[in-house]
């Protein structure tokens, strides 16, 4: 690719980042009308987020490794075609079940955009803006998680299916303009496929999932004894070192056992786990805000224009401090401010100028952890043959974080007398994970390796 064309291509790929990262949050503002119509109980509300995200990992590896063999350009356009069908299956549904059937199908298909993307970047974009290039494909995934809501809620005036069903010309002028600029050729000889790791995984991740949102957090210790409850977590305690002995042995496998050795990179997937709990906790704003301030659905979604905002000052802002006090400090900062903003989401008297102040704390907290610094420990700790790999992984850990936050505000919503309490109680306990991940940070190395310019030497 060069100059326009190259341009043009690049546009095409980051749009369809972006469709598939705004429907991972898109439905917050959406939720009170979802719960209104179904009849859903707070217990499974969280289910229209997490199972977004669950089957969006499961697409993940399977539609990556389907390119290395069918080409980019096919996947891509199948990948955007399957989106669109479960956002129509999603804007039809006349059930609940009908409605996660939907939003699987959505998210298995929005597995293959965003690899697939990388995979062309890295294949076409010269070496020197390479780096960069990938940085701002992310970027677009972490940021279009928070403008999720506030589309979310300019599309639930007229009602929440226009939230689905308008993906479906978006996806297929996006597959016209892919078939016409995406390369064909596959990259190469693809390696064997991690099929046990990866269906494992998500096993796993389901019985947590499952697991955590049946938990009664009013009786932790009695509800734990539940046959809801602890068959899930046994399957985990099984199923754990099963996986690790998978991947040890596999080629390519789904989880890298050589990244997991590097204490650098645990520490980062253990904040990154923190980070996707958060980012849960950010879509249930809305409803709270219809609950606590008794506004409608399209108008609480604005609430979160003072979060975005900060989050938009303070990513570039990040980036800046990245170059001068090094990755360590800006995380550490990032996460004190996250942790002030959900203490005070838990803790002050539900009143505007709060809910405000929490929100822009939050969103300068997260502009510090989306964006740089922690893709930046990554790319460098995992050394240039790995990085795909440590992208990945990244995700995966967010991914993880995003899972565990929405079961967890479900089960804390669930056991609570009122949803409203509930969301604040869940808050403080995603606020405790992210004061745990600020302690773990002192092990991040001050700067990074190989770091020239005003990091000095490393």
């Amino acid at each position: 690719m060069a100059g326009a064309r190259e341009k043009v291509t690049l546009a095409v790929l980051f749009a369809g980042v972006l469709l598939a990262a705004l429907d991972i949050a898109i439905v917050g503002p959406a939720l009170p009308a979802i719960r209104d119509t179904f009849a859903v109980g707070p217990r499974w509300l969280p289910a229209v987020f997490s199972v977004y995200v669950l089957f969006y990992l499961i697409g993940t590896p399977l539609l990556a490794k389907r390119s290395d063999r069918l080409g980019r350009r096919r996947v891509f356009g199948e990948s955007l075609a399957i989106f669109g069908a479960g956002s129509l299956l999603a804007a039809a549904a006349a059930s609940f079940p009908m409605l996660l059937l939907g939003r699987a199908v959505q998210a298995f298909g929005a597995g293959g955009l965003l690899p697939v993307a990388a995979a062309v970047i890295a294949e076409t974009v010269p070496l020197e803006r390479r780096g960069r290039t990938l940085g701002l494909i992310g970027a677009v995934f972490g940021v279009a998680f928070l403008l999720g809501p506030l589309l979310g809620g300019l599309l639930l005036r007229s009602s929440w299916r226009w939230l689905f069903l308008l993906n479906v010309p978006a996806a297929a002028g996006l597959l016209l303009a892919s078939k016409r600029l995406l390369p064909q050729a596959p990259a190469g000889e693809p390696r064997r496929f991690d099929a046990a790791g990866s269906a494992l995984l998500a096993f796993l991740l389901a019985a947590l999932v499952a697991g955590l949102g049946q938990i009664d957090t009013s009786a932790p210790a009695a509800s734990l004894r539940s046959p809801t409850v602890w068959p899930c977590f046994a399957l985990l305690a099984l199923g754990l070192p099963l996986l690790w002995s998978i991947e040890k042995r596999v080629a390519d496998p789904v989880v890298p056992p050589a990244l997991l050795r590097s204490p650098q990179l645990r520490v980062v997937g253990a904040i990154a786990v923190a980070v996707g709990a958060v980012e849960a906790g950010m879509v249930f704003l809305p409803d709270m805000a219809v609950l606590g301030f008794g506004i409608d659905a399209a108008t609480a979604s604005l609430t979160m224009l003072p979060l975005v905002a900060t989050l938009a000052v303070g990513a570039p802002l990040a980036g800046l401090l990245l170059d001068y006090i090094g990755p360590r400090s800006v995380v550490q900062l990032g996460l004190v401010f996250t942790v002030l903003g959900l203490t005070l989401f838990g803790l002050l008297p539900l009143g505007w100028a709060g809910f405000y102040a929490s929100g822009m704390l939050v969103g300068f907290g997260m502009s510090s952890l989306l964006g740089a610094p922690l893709r930046y420990i990554a790319l460098q700790e995992a050394g240039a043959e790995r990085r795909g790999a440590g992208q990945a992984l990244l995700t995966l850990c967010v991914s993880v974080g995003q899972l565990v936050g929405a079961a967890l505000i479900g089960g804390v919503v669930g056991s609570a007398s009122a949803a409203l309490p509930g969301y604040r109680q869940s808050l403080l306990a995603v606020a405790a994970a992210c004061a745990l991940a600020l302690v773990l940070s002192a092990a991040l190395r001050g700067r990074v390796m190989g770091r020239r310019g005003p990091l000095g030497k490393a």
